[in-house]
C-alpha cells in the first residue's frame, strides 16, 4: 500500500519507514504538519499516519482540512497523547483510527491493513458517488466518467469538481474554492482557480456540448444539470 508518514520524532519516524518499506509498502514521510498537508492534498495515498503534536500544523487541523477538501483517505492518529477526550477529539475532526504510544510494530501494521481495506470512502453523510445527470465522480476508485466516457482528471480538477458536484446546483464562492483546494494559507495567484475550471470545462463540458459549469458572476461556479427542468 501507499503510505504517508507524518511524524516529527526523527528516530520513530525513520524505524518505522524502513520497517514499512521493508515489508514492500511505498513510503513517504514529512516531519511537519504543513509537509504532510500539502503531500496529502497533492497526491494519493492509501493511509496517513499522522501524529498530533507537529510543527505549523497539528494532526487535527491535517484531518480536519482534508476532509473539509473531501479527500477521504483514512488516517490513523499516532500520539502520546491517551487522554479519553483527545481520542475523541481525532476522531471528530475525521481521524479514522487512534494509536497511542507506545506500540509495537506488529499492531501498526495490522491497523494499516484493517483501514486500506476500508478503503477511502468518507463518512456516512458523504456519499462516495457523486452525480449530476450523467456527469459521475467516484471518490473511492478516483474516476469521473460522463455518460460512457471516462474523463481523466488532475488531483486539483477532481477536487473542485467534488466540491461543485456535493453542492450541485448551488453556487459556491470563490473564497471556499480556494481555502478547501488550497487552503486558507495559499499566497499564490488567486487567478489559479480560474485556470483550473477552464481546464475542467475543456474536459467535462466541451467535448460533449455541455455548459454544466456556470459562473456566478463577482461570487464563484455553479454546476448544474442542464436537462434537469
Amino acid at each position: 500500500m501507499r503510505i504517508l508518514f507524518i511524524e516529527d520524532e526523527d528516530g520513530l519516524r525513520e524505524a518505522l519507514c524502513q520497517g514499512l518499506r521493508a515489508d514492500g509498502h511505498d513510503v513517504m514521510a514529512a516531519s511537519t504538519g504543513s509537509e504532510g498537508l500539502r503531500l496529502a492534498q497533492e497526491q494519493s495515498f492509501d493511509v496517513i499516519v499522522c501524529d498530533i503534536l507537529l510543527p505549523h500544523v497539528n494532526g487535527f487541523q491535517i484531518c480536519a482540512r482534508l476532509r473539509e477538501q473531501a479527500i477521504w483517505t483514512p488516517i490513523l492518529m499516532l500520539t502520546a497523547k491517551d487522554g479519553e477526550w483527545d481520542q475523541a477529539e481525532a476522531l471528530d475532526a475525521g481521524a479514522d483510527d487512534y494509536l497511542t504510544k507506545p506500540f509495537s510494530y506488529v499492531v501498526l501494521h495490522a491497523h494499516l491493513r484493517a483501514l486500506a481495506r476500508r478503503g477511502a470512502h468518507g463518512g456516512e453523510d458523504e456519499p462516495s458517488v457523486l452525480r449530476c445527470g450523467d456527469l459521475v465522480l467516484d471518490h473511492r476508485e478516483r474516476r469521473c466518467t460522463r455518460g460512457d466516457d471516462e474523463i481523466m482528471l488532475s488531483r486539483r480538477e477532481f477536487d473542485i469538481l467534488g466540491v461543485l458536484l456535493s453542492r450541485r446546483g448551488e453556487a459556491v464562492s470563490k473564497d471556499e474554492l480556494m481555502d478547501r483546494i488550497w487552503g486558507p494559507e495559499f499566497n499564490g495567484d488567486p487567478n489559479i482557480l480560474e485556470v483550473y475550471v477552464s481546464y475542467l470545462r475543456k474536459k467535462i463540458d466541451a467535448p460533449f456540448g455541455r455548459r454544466s459549469i456556470e459562473t456566478v458572476r463577482g461570487f464563484g461556479y455553479r454546476l448544474i444539470d442542464e436537462h434537469q427542468n
